[in-house]
């Protein structure tokens, strides 16, 4: 078995070991989760602490902070071999087998593109063959129907609005800023009538904020995550809920990007 090394000061880069580590906004347990890191993704480390390291993801710029018994050390030979080699899993989630045991790991997360295959010194075996991503966007975006809503969620498990739109272009070869207000300031501005499938439709709150966002598909329909990872129907003005028989958003713009 690897010997687990824990993170030292000397240290500056690092990847996520455990399923889904919480990235918190400050360096507290009772502090609230802005992000996540998935198995696999890997980080720079901006400060070190016991337990809590200041992260920055090299995948989206986020910054946080996390435990430090959730990420292994990376010189910078294995990061840049790494980042090299890795592929997003794209099988709703798969078995792993890890130096310290079986975990469950969900799409998204980054392996590399075999059954076995290193991180750094470790090695690591899939259960499930680790398929390319799809180029079926809509087709990408259901195997995440009916996940639970998280505020700062990223998994399968569990995920938020803009987390979800970014883990779905992810698949497609487009890494999007983690927040919806970013991610609005990309792409080229659509009206709703040329809208079509694959365009984000963006929502705002009373004050102008952008504060939600989905995805667009065939028949006016929206996939987002609400409560869970729902379809809806996207109206000129907002997300109709059929089930609550109820306007639920108010749409704000809608962007194509890629």
């Amino acid at each position: 078995m690897n010997k687990l090394k824990l993170i030292t000061h000397e240290q500056k880069h690092a990847f996520s070991m455990v399923s889904v580590a919480p990235l918190r906004k400050e360096a507290s347990d009772a502090s609230e989760i802005i992000s996540q890191l998935l198995f696999g993704e890997p980080v720079e480390i901006l400060s070190f602490g016991k337990p809590w390291v200041k992260i920055q993801s090299f995948l989206d710029g986020y910054e946080g902070y996390v435990d430090g018994k959730h990420i292994l050390p990376l010189t910078p030979k294995e990061l840049k071999r790494w980042s090299d080699s890795k592929i997003y899993l794209a099988t709703p989630f798969s078995y792993l087998q890890t130096p310290w045991g079986k975990q469950l790991i969900s799409k998204g997360s980054l392996v590399g593109d075999s059954m076995q295959f290193k991180i750094g010194d470790f090695d690591f075996e899939l259960h499930a063959s680790p398929l390319p991503a799809s180029n079926d966007l809509w087709e990408n975006a259901l195997d995440y129907l009916n996940s639970p809503y998280l505020w700062g969620g990223k998994s399968i498990f569990g995920i938020d609005c803009s987390g979800f739109t970014q883990a779905i272009f992810r698949l497609q070869g487009i890494n999007l800023p983690r927040d919806a207000y970013e991610q609005e300031e990309l792409g080229e501005s659509i009206e709703f009538s040329e809208s079509k499938l694959g365009d984000l439709a963006y929502f705002t709150n009373k004050e102008g904020k952008v504060i939600h966002v989905g995805i667009i598909g065939d028949n006016n329909q929206i996939i987002h995550a609400s409560g869970r990872v729902r379809i809806d129907e996207l109206k000129e003005n907002g997300i109709w809920n059929e089930e609550m028989e109820l306007m639920t958003h108010s749409l704000s713009s809608i962007k194509r990007v890629g």
